[in-house]
């Protein structure tokens, strides 16, 4: 009788399953995006800088193997990296519902009645109970799509967080060249205002100057003094932020040779702008999200509808140990429950709306990923070409201003000029020197942010 029951039971789960089939909700398609043919900025053709490797964009050793350990060691990354795991386990534990659970029991009693002195009862019983909710409208397997979706959208993310780490560290890296270099210029005009006002004073306690000569001096001197500690603070500070990104405590950073010494290739090939879709991980990001939502409204559909739940039990019941295996004590039972919502003020229509509405929210925010994308691009690309001609300009005021500012000196000390001329030229070139020395930062930096924009950094799985 009981495995006549057992084999009804699994003809009835053999037949519910078969009909589990039906998917509520609707299956996720990319949405259309307007990509533009090409950038408005001419680009070099060629394929895009996005696919060269970190390591080998630049071709710093030592950059290189800041962004090694930073890969390695940073706090941001790693806990990304953790998210990834705990959205995997997540999906192991939505997707186990669409299987069937087996539970055991094993229990075992002796008591002395009551109520009849002398009078002792046993019950032993060992049982395996299995349940399984068949899956008729597809909300089992729609809220495994949204969480396998929920895990690539964490993927993405943790490739997001890759992508910027190495352009912080980068960021940071050329800063800290730039304040090397301005710090040398800052200390080399120090040293130059300091022997011109020894000379000044001399030339004033023999009465040859006025005073305010040297009270010129002593403010150029000062101000050159000034600007070299501030250029020092921030030297540290960023040396600090390094360390921060290297997921260190802050401390000295090995660097050697200056930002001269690094130049960006003039020729840089973008790519197409529709690659940036299957490439920038925050709008994979975006789109996996989307996808997640849309499985969503699968899930909340198919709450409108009853849910068929397959139940049974099999096992051994006895008074008595010594006979408990006997095959007069199996025991078992098989049951199927249907339930499903009668009235309920239209609370689940509302759910299913709401889900709508938030797959309305996270598409609109794909899309809008997407439109900053391109403007990222276009911003780094526009910064590259201008940023080019400004070093060039910068470079010949350089060359300017140093010609101006011996010649302005030659001419005091030849008495044909006075000492303001020498002070305008002597400023102009100091403020040449360090604009330079910015400028070449930011292009290279202008490089790494279009790195970033096209999605370079890490490898698509």
């Amino acid at each position: 009788m009981i495995v006549q029951r057992l084999r009804l039971g699994v003809l009835t789960a053999v037949t519910a399953a078969l009909l589990g089939g039906c998917m509520m909700g609707p299956d996720y398609e990319r949405p259309d995006v307007a990509a533009p043919a090409s950038y408005d900025i001419p680009v070099t053709s060629g394929e895009s800088i996005a696919n060269v490797e970190w390591f080998k964009l630049l071709k710093d050793p030592n950059l290189d193997r800041l962004i090694r350990v930073a890969l390695e060691e940073n706090k941001n990354l790693l806990t990304a990296v953790a998210r990834v795991d705990e959205a995997r386990a997540r999906l192991g534990f939505v997707r186990a519902d669409q299987f069937p659970q087996i539970s055991g029991q094993a229990s075992g009693a002796k008591a002395n009645s009551v109520l009849i002195p002398g009078l002792r009862t046993e019950n032993y019983v060992l049982s395996a109970g299995l349940s399984w909710e068949v899956d008729l409208w597809g909300k089992l397997r729609r809220s495994t799509e949204s969480a396998r979706a929920q895990l690539l959208s964490t993927v993405e993310a943790r490739n997001q967080v890759l992508v910027t780490l190495i352009a912080d560290v980068s960021s940071a890296y050329f800063l800290l060249l730039d304040l090397d270099d301005r710090v040398s210029i800052a200390e080399r005009t120090l040293k130059t205002r300091q022997d011109a006002t020894g000379i000044i004073q001399a030339r004033y306690d023999e009465g040859i100057v006025p005073l305010l000569d040297v009270n010129q001096a002593q403010i150029e001197e000062a101000d050159a003094a000034a600007q070299l500690a501030a250029l020092i603070r921030e030297r540290e500070q960023t040396e600090n932020l390094l360390s921060v990104l290297l997921g260190r405590n802050p401390g000295t950073v090995i660097r050697t040779g200056g930002l001269n010494k690094r130049e960006a290739p003039e020729q840089i090939p973008a790519g197409l702008p529709s690659e940036l879709l299957e490439r920038r991980p925050d709008i994979r990001q975006a789109e996996q999200a989307l996808a997640a939502q849309t499985a969503l409204i699968g899930v909340a559909q198919a709450q409108r509808f009853p849910s068929l739940s397959l139940t049974g039990t099999f096992g051994l019941v006895s008074n008595e140990l010594s006979n408990f295996v006997d095959s007069d004590n199996t025991a078992g039972a098989f049951g199927v429950d249907l339930v499903g919502p009668i009235f309920d003020a239209g609370k689940r229509r509302s759910q299913v709306e709401a889900e709508r509405a938030r797959t309305v929210q996270l598409q609109r925010q794909y899309e809008q990923a997407i439109i900053e994308a391109f403007a990222e691009v276009e911003d780094a690309l526009i910064a590259l070409e201008t940023l080019q001609d400004e070093l060039a300009a910068r470079t010949a005021q350089v060359v300017a201003a140093q010609s101006a500012s011996n010649l302005s000196r030659a001419r005091y000390n030849g008495g044909v000029t006075s000492y303001l001329e020498v002070l305008e030229s002597d400023r102009s070139r100091f403020r040449a020197e360090l604009s330079e020395s910015s400028i070449r930062r930011e292009r290279l930096v202008a490089l790494v942010n279009l790195y970033k924009a096209l999605g370079g950094g890490w490898t698509p799985e």
